[in-house]
């Protein structure tokens, strides 16, 4: 697999880090001779920055949310081991 780069500099162990959708609304391209519209370029990124951004909250909430739940499940872990302590041992 080719080395890819971000920023000029390779990515760390050749995994890309994560777009930001500062990094999207930003990128230039090179121009060229049968180019593309640049409004129509900008208005694309504008899109694919607001989605990104949408779910980047999106993947940090669930996370809360998944943390939430891992530790409602440890206490209720928690509370039942000593409950089977206090009877003998039985679920």
């Amino acid at each position: 697999m080719a080395q890819l780069y971000r920023g000029g500099r390779p990515y760390p162990a050749g995994y890309p880090g994560r777009l930001t959708p500062h990094e999207v609304r930003t990128r230039e391209f090179a121009a060229c001779r049968r180019g593309v519209d640049p409004v129509e370029v900008r208005e694309f990124q504008a899109r694919v920055a607001d989605e990104l951004a949408a779910l980047n909250e999106t993947v940090q909430l669930l996370a809360e949310e998944n943390d939430r739940i891992k530790r409602a499940l440890r206490d209720w872990q928690t509370m039942h081991a000593r409950e089977c302590r206090s009877n003998e041992g039985h679920w």
